[in-house]
């Protein structure tokens, strides 16, 4: 693991970026935070000491261009996507088939939004194999009070349940709910779906 002593509290040498400490510590805070992880697992994944994660976090110190790179490392993107100098003004591009990607069984996720501070929606690709569900019907929801979903399928077709109420949906089709409310969607098909997701946190006033 990599020593606190790694960390400058002053900025970058004159050979590396020269990025604001804050600004890189609000980063990581929310890229970690995006991925659902703790400052522990992000210190497993990158091997920079969790002490020296939340000081950047802080932005108490400015990290040397090893550990921005380890961190980097840790979070899935190149050193120049975490420290956003590829970026201009304030456009993020994600270009196709680079979108932080997970997987459970029969369903893959790929996340089309950037985790940016300050972040209160959230658009990702699903694929569903015939058969498989995005979770059980009583599963809790995992979205925040307040927070709207909007399905759209782009193949296929799947069977959106929300609070044990079932809409079939085919390719073209879209539906907007409370995500608040328990809620999965099913493939029932004999071909892989697929479908975005949009997610807006906590904005419903009524």
């Amino acid at each position: 693991m990599t020593s606190a002593a790694a960390v400058q509290p002053t900025t970058p040498p004159p050979s590396g970026p020269a990025v604001d400490p804050a600004a890189v510590g609000a980063r990581v805070k929310a890229l970690r935070e995006g991925m659902g992880l703790s400052l522990r697992d992000l210190a497993e994944r990158s091997a920079v000491g969790a002490a020296t994660l939340s000081q950047v976090e802080r932005g108490e110190s400015s990290p040397t261009l090893t550990v921005a790179s380890r961190i980097a490392e840790g979070l899935e993107l190149t050193l120049s996507q975490l420290l956003r100098l590829e970026e201009g003004g304030n456009v993020v591009v994600v270009r196709s088939g680079s979108g932080r990607r997970s997987s459970r069984p029969g369903h893959g996720i790929e996340e089309l939004t950037p985790p940016l501070p300050g972040q209160r929606a959230d658009v990702s690709r699903h694929r569903l194999d015939p058969g498989r569900s995005t979770g059980g019907e009583g599963d809790p929801p995992i979205h925040e009070p307040g927070s709207r979903e909007t399905v759209v399928v782009l193949a296929g077709s799947v069977e959106l349940t929300v609070d044990g109420e079932r809409h079939p949906l085919a390719a073209g089709d879209s539906a907007t709910f409370d995500a608040d409310l328990p809620h999965n969607l099913h493939n029932p098909g004999a071909t892989t779906s697929e479908f975005l997701a949009v997610i807006a946190a906590g904005l419903r006033r009524s």
